[in-house]
């Protein structure tokens, strides 16, 4: 009997220690949510639009943009629909080429001119500089003219080449940005490493380049998203040589032939998005980092 009494008291005293337990998860949920609640909010705005263009790639065609916000039935045909009724392969294949050499390109011209930016004494910094600053602060359409010109006595209008090769010159929102990030690494490793016998070019690749590579990774994913999502340099370029389209122009010129069928739509549009987000998910700790500690110092 003291046994079971000893029992019977155990267990009336653990439910409410249960019952407790869940009001205080529930508060602390609350609180959590309460504290949150904008970060939450705005998260939502930029996710829903995408869950919503994902569920409307798997729907038929009859239900797409209807009130219907759920699949009524799953349509993962519609993704090998759009490669067989266009030439997604040669498009993907065209927009990765553009992006990683023009991703190449910006790297092998930006960090030494923002070395000599940084770290590098020399006549004229400061007004080199001040251009770099002037060129981010004109429109592209600006040059637009003048640049297909050249291009055009060139021979390279029809191809990707006036786009990617401008990268291996001078791209100068990434010459800011990794001038930045080399400021925010003190002057004493450099010099540390001059007194060893490195010099400029071993003091860039052994000493700064490893200790900024987060920023690196952030400029090289502006660069990649950007030419990745470039509409108006491959329509301008190559919109008269179908077989050098990206992603970009084959998206608007199926929006405009399947205007009616915006599950296809949507589902070229899934195709164009996904290589951007894996890169994004894979690299976030380190664009995170190059964003939080770019620019700190001037």
């Amino acid at each position: 009997m003291a046994v079971l009494t000893a029992r019977g008291v155990d267990s009336g005293h653990a439910a409410p220690d249960r019952t407790s337990r869940r009001r205080r998860h529930r508060r602390g949920l609350m609180r959590w949510i309460a504290v949150h609640s904008i970060a939450l909010a705005i998260g939502a705005m930029f996710v829903l639009p995408l869950v919503f263009v994902a569920l409307t790639a798997f729907m038929s065609d009859r239900q797409a943009l209807t009130a219907d916000l759920w699949p009524r039935s799953w349509h993962p045909e519609n993704f090998a629909e759009v490669f067989r009724t266009a030439p997604l392969l040669t498009y993907l294949v065209n927009s990765m080429l553009y992006s990683v050499l023009a991703t190449a390109g910006m790297l092998l011209s930006s960090v030494p001119a923002a070395y000599a930016l940084a770290r590098m004494r020399w006549r004229g910094r400061q007004a080199v500089f001040l251009m770099v600053i002037a060129a981010m602060m004109i429109p592209p359409q600006v040059l637009s003219v003048p640049l297909y010109i050249l291009w055009a006595r060139l021979h390279l209008t029809g191809t990707l080449w006036p786009l990617i090769l401008p990268y291996f010159l001078i791209d100068a929102f990434s010459i800011f940005l990794l001038r930045q990030f080399f400021l925010t690494v003190p002057q004493s490793y450099l010099d540390a490493a001059r007194v060893d016998g490195c010099g400029d070019l071993r003091a860039l690749l052994r000493v700064l380049l490893p200790m900024t590579r987060p920023g690196i990774a952030a400029v090289s994913l502006f660069c990649f998203m950007y030419t990745w999502n470039d509409y108006f340099g491959p329509l301008l370029y190559a919109g008269e040589n179908p077989d050098q389209w990206t992603l970009s122009l084959a998206l608007a010129s199926f929006r405009g032939a399947h205007q009616v069928q915006w599950n296809l739509t949507m589902a070229v549009t899934v195709v164009v998005m996904l290589p951007v987000i894996l890169l994004f998910v894979f690299a976030q700790k380190s664009f995170v980092r190059g964003i939080t500690f770019t620019g700190v110092k001037g």
